[in-house]
């Protein structure tokens, strides 16, 4: 058993263990969001901590109407652009806590009087030194290079910011008892998925809204785990242009979780049937065509993280089965340092 596979069946016990610590601190930061609404709200990070990131980002834009963007950190760090202002969320993700190019912009925000918040497995790293307010992932030490637990710690911890923020009853709820739904979707059947893409070498993920983030890391760990050319678009993107290469047999893989997004997906995969595309979809499992089934979530906006759940197991198979050593892929190391 590799320490992937490991790593990702610990994630609904850390998911449990972030959720039962920090309570006051995320009650008293949701109250200062009220009471002090941010000017801007900034992201930062690298790799798989950018899509979630980019899933802590979408659900502020769509839940609390507030704009988000992802800083390109060299505006920081190369550039040395004026970018202080007054009232700024500036809110950094990362494992290690430990490259320059997200520690260098913490510390040039918290000095010049932004709220920073560092949402960090290593709670005493450089990054969390330098951010006015830590939030630990408690994912527990994560030795594989590819991350698994710690990426979804990030994605409910940035979902608990935006909870506590809205005071939503039925998310926080939601919230609450993800750990079950968890458990479940890490024993969800994905088989159909390693005998499908074994032979292949390129394919598309596709997604919309929270879907999006969660196809661009379904890609980025099957580039690093199993040395497939996989592209991750937006549902209504992969219309323009990308689309002109799909031919007979192309393999796509299509999250289409609940909600307003459902149903152009499904329809986009029904299109690319149509064309003889080998469509994977990733769907409840009572949805005509899935082949992939997501377990629902105790509320429908989570659903992409019981469905980042099912597919680090699969793409584990999917790394030995093709030969690889999920553990260690090529030219990569577990701490990133870059400027």
């Amino acid at each position: 058993m590799t320490r992937m596979l490991d790593e990702t069946r610990e994630a609904p016990a850390a998911v449990a263990r972030l959720l039962a610590s920090g309570l006051e601190e995320y009650r008293t930061f949701g109250d200062f969001l009220r009471l002090n609404p941010p000017t801007g709200i900034l992201t930062l990070a690298r790799g798989s901590s950018d899509h979630a990131a980019q899933h802590t980002g979408y659900l502020i834009m769509a839940r609390l109407g507030k704009l988000v963007t992802s800083l390109p950190m060299s505006l920081v760090t190369l550039y040395h652009a004026n970018l202080a202002r007054p009232g700024l969320l500036v809110m950094a993700f990362s494992q290690s806590g430990q490259s320059p190019d997200l520690v260098d912009p913490m510390r040039y925000f918290t000095k010049n009087g932004a709220t920073t918040v560092a949402l960090v497995n290593a709670a005493d790293s450089p990054l969390a030194r330098e951010a006015s307010r830590v939030f630990p992932l408690h994912a527990g030490e994560e030795r594989s290079v590819a991350a698994t637990k710690s990426f979804i710690g990030q994605l409910v911890a940035g979902a608990r910011i935006v909870a506590a923020w809205e005071q939503d009853p039925e998310f926080t709820e939601g919230l609450a008892q993800l750990p079950r739904a968890l458990e479940h979707a890490a024993s969800a059947d994905w088989t159909a998925g390693v005998q499908a893409l074994t032979p292949v070498d390129r394919l598309f993920i596709l997604g919309r809204g929270t879907g999006l983030a969660i196809a661009q890391e379904a890609a980025l760990k099957l580039k690093e785990t199993c040395g497939i050319q996989a592209e991750a678009f937006s549902g209504a993107e992969v219309r323009h242009g990308p689309m002109a290469i799909v031919e007979a047999g192309f393999p796509l893989l299509i999250f289409a979780p609940r909600g307003p997004a459902q149903a152009g997906l499904i329809a986009l995969a029904d299109d690319f049937r149509a064309k003889g595309a080998r469509v994977l979809l990733a769907a409840p499992p009572d949805t005509p065509g899935t082949m992939l089934p997501l377990v629902p979530a105790p509320h429908p906006e989570l659903d992409t993280v019981t469905a980042i759940q099912s597919f680090y197991p699969m793409v584990e198979a999917l790394s030995r089965a093709r030969g690889f050593d999920p553990d260690h892929p090529q030219h990569l190391s577990k701490v990133t340092r870059t400027r």
